[in-house]
C-alpha cells in the first residue's frame, strides 16, 4: 500500500485543490515518491522535489468524468499557459503534505502524460480586411486585383511554409502547429507565437498595396486533436480541404471577435489591429519595461475555458516594438 502515512493529504478526485499550483507526475514514480517521504517525515534528509520529473498545472473545475486543468509547459522564457482536459480514468491519486509545504502531486497515467509533452498544438489566426462592404458597393474589388492578391498571398506562403493559408479573398484563417518539446526525448520546443506577429504586418501592406483596405486580426492557441497530421488535408480529388483541426479553436476566434465587435459598438474601445485572447498574448516575450498585464483587454465567453477570459487588444507595430527577441529559445 502507497502513501498510508498519516502526515500525507489523500484528495479525492472532487476535492482536488482548484486555483492552486499542483504537479503532474506519472505513476512510475509513485512507490519512489512515497518512500521520499517517509524519509522525509523521519528527518533522513530526503527531498521529494527531486524525485521524476514534473508538469506544472493549475486545476480550473472538476467535472464529472475531467479536470479543467490550466498547463503551464514554460514559465522561464515566457508565461505559457494551455487549457486541457484531463480524464478522470487517468488520474491515479492526487497526494500532498501541507505541514511540509510539498504541493499537490496528481498522479497519472504514464503513457497520457508522454502524450501531452510529444503531441502537437497549434496556433490560429483570424484575418478579416476593413471595409469590404463600401469596397463591393463601389464596385472597387476587381477581377484583377483579388487575383493579385491571391498570387501576392502564394508568394507569402512560400516564404512560410509551416503556416497554412486558407483565404476567402477578404478574410483567411492561418494555422501553425508547434511542439511543446521534451528534454528526455530530445525534442525542442518550437512554440514562436512573436512569428505570427511579422506574418500578419506583412498581410496588410499586401492588403493595402493591392486592394487599398487594411485587416484586423483575432488570434488564439490550444490543443489540437490531429496531432501527427499535416497542417492540411486536400483529397485526391481536390474538393475537399480538411484544416485538421476541431472546431473549438475557430469558435473561440469567432467568440473574441464577437464580444471586440460589441465592444467597440458600446464605446467600450476603439477599433484595433489585433485581438489576442489571452493566454497567446501573455505567452509572448515582451520587453520588461513594457509592462503587458498592464495593457488593456476585455472579457469574452469561451465554450472550453472554466473561467471567463479576455483579449487584449493592441496593433502589430506596438507589440512588434516591445517584443524582447523573438528568435529567442523557448
Amino acid at each position: 500500500m502507497l502513501f498510508e502515512d498519516s502526515d500525507i493529504d489523500k484528495y479525492p478526485f472532487e476535492n482536488i485543490p482548484l486555483d492552486r499550483e499542483c504537479l503532474l507526475m506519472s505513476e512510475i514514480y509513485m512507490g519512489e515518491f512515497d518512500e521520499a517521504l517517509s524519509k522525509m517525515f523521519h528527518k533522513e534528509g530526503c527531498n521529494p522535489y527531486e524525485i521524476g520529473y514534473v508538469s506544472r498545472v493549475v486545476a480550473r473545475k472538476i467535472n464529472s468524468n475531467s479536470l479543467d486543468l490550466s498547463w503551464y509547459p514554460n514559465t522561464l522564457t515566457r508565461f505559457h499557459e494551455v487549457s486541457i482536459s484531463l480524464p478522470r480514468d487517468m488520474v491515479k491519486i492526487c497526494v500532498g503534505c501541507w505541514q511540509y509545504d510539498i504541493k499537490p502531486y496528481i498522479f497519472i497515467d504514464h503513457d497520457w502524460l508522454e502524450h501531452l509533452h510529444l503531441r502537437e498544438y497549434s496556433l490560429f489566426a483570424l484575418v478579416d480586411a476593413i471595409g469590404v462592404k463600401n469596397a463591393i458597393r463601389d464596385n472597387a474589388l476587381h477581377k484583377d486585383k483579388l487575383i493579385q492578391l491571391r498570387a501576392r498571398i502564394d508568394n507569402l506562403a512560400k516564404t512560410e511554409s509551416d503556416i497554412s493559408f486558407i483565404s476567402f479573398a477578404d478574410s483567411l484563417i492561418l494555422k501553425t502547429n508547434w511542439d511543446v518539446g521534451s528534454f528526455h526525448k530530445g525534442i525542442k520546443c518550437s512554440y514562436r507565437p512573436e512569428k505570427i506577429l511579422y506574418v500578419i504586418k506583412e498581410l496588410d501592406l499586401i492588403y493595402q498595396e493591392v486592394l487599398g483596405l487594411t485587416i484586423y486580426a483575432v488570434l488564439t492557441q490550444g490543443s489540437n486533436e490531429y496531432y501527427g497530421e499535416p497542417l492540411l488535408h486536400i483529397s485526391e480529388s481536390q474538393n475537399h480541404i480538411c484544416l485538421n483541426s476541431l472546431g473549438v479553436p475557430f469558435a473561440e476566434l469567432l467568440a473574441i471577435e464577437a464580444s471586440a465587435k460589441n465592444a467597440i459598438k458600446l464605446g467600450i474601445h476603439k477599433p484595433m489591429q489585433l485581438y489576442l485572447d489571452e493566454q497567446f498574448y501573455n505567452s509572448l516575450q515582451f520587453k520588461y519595461e513594457f509592462k503587458n498585464n498592464q495593457k488593456p483587454k476585455n472579457i469574452y465567453s469561451a465554450i472550453m475555458k472554466s473561467s471567463e477570459p479576455s483579449y487584449f487588444y493592441s496593433s502589430c507595430d506596438v507589440l512588434i516594438k516591445n517584443l524582447y527577441d523573438h528568435e529567442s529559445e523557448c
